[in-house]
């Protein structure tokens, strides 16, 4: 009996540790990248490596000299070419000259709420590395991070581990944006920054967004 539950718990622990190491909703992620490949007018969409991990984006270059690139993340609920919001801003910003990058995020089930998004926040870091890396090997130097809502609470957990390496500008739109009774689990790292941020958000923005202003704009 002693060995028949030994053997149960080893198997267990080898499941546990060759699991794969996200816990974001994969199959759901699959669905949305098809839906913006059936989709899709303006760019492509190409794949990234982030640590073993394959990710989609979509990427669009500008007719003439780019003045820079600006990677795009977007909101909760949402994928990276969303027609009512970040699909709109990628192309005006590609049409104005930029070379843009939406990058596909980590995504949960619809009902999902911050809390539950706060453990898989670390799994988009990767992503923006590899976002970096990849306007780089192009010869971009001059990169802006531009993330809205739930991509905004990425995007800055990304700037308190990295202090902002490797871009040149941040852009927060709906920044501190959370679920009713539910806190922000990270602080804002803008102290630390020695880069430019721009903060925007709506006059209908989430209520949290607009109490968290003035203290984003002490920092």
């Amino acid at each position: 009996m002693r060995n028949f539950f030994g053997s149960c718990l080893l198997s267990a622990l080898i499941g546990l540790f060759a699991a794969p190491g996200y816990a974001s909703d994969r199959e759901r992620e699959a669905r949305l990248v098809a839906e913006i490949e059936a989709n899709i007018f303006d760019g492509e969409v190409i794949r990234l490596d982030a640590e073993g991990v394959e990710f989609a984006g979509v990427e669009m270059a500008p007719t003439d000299e780019p003045r820079g690139a600006v990677i795009l993340m977007h909101g909760r609920g949402f994928h990276a070419d969303w027609p009512e919001n970040i699909g709109p801003l990628r192309v005006a910003l590609s049409e104005a000259g930029w070379h843009t990058l939406s990058l596909q995020l980590p995504v949960l089930e619809k009902t999902a709420k911050y809390f539950d998004y706060v453990p898989i926040l670390p799994e988009a870091l990767p992503r923006i590395d590899a976002a970096i890396s990849h306007l780089k090997a192009q010869g971009i130097d001059r990169i802006a991070l531009l993330s809205h809502s739930c991509g905004a609470h990425m995007a800055m957990l990304w700037l308190e581990k990295s202090s902002g390496n490797g871009i040149d500008a941040f852009i927060g739109i709906g920044m501190g944006a959370t679920d009713y009774k539910q806190p922000m689990q990270h602080p804002f790292p803008f102290a630390s920054l020695t880069i430019p941020v721009l903060d925007l958000y709506g006059e209908r923005d989430y209520p949290a967004v607009h109490r968290l202003a003035p203290e984003r704009l002490a920092l």
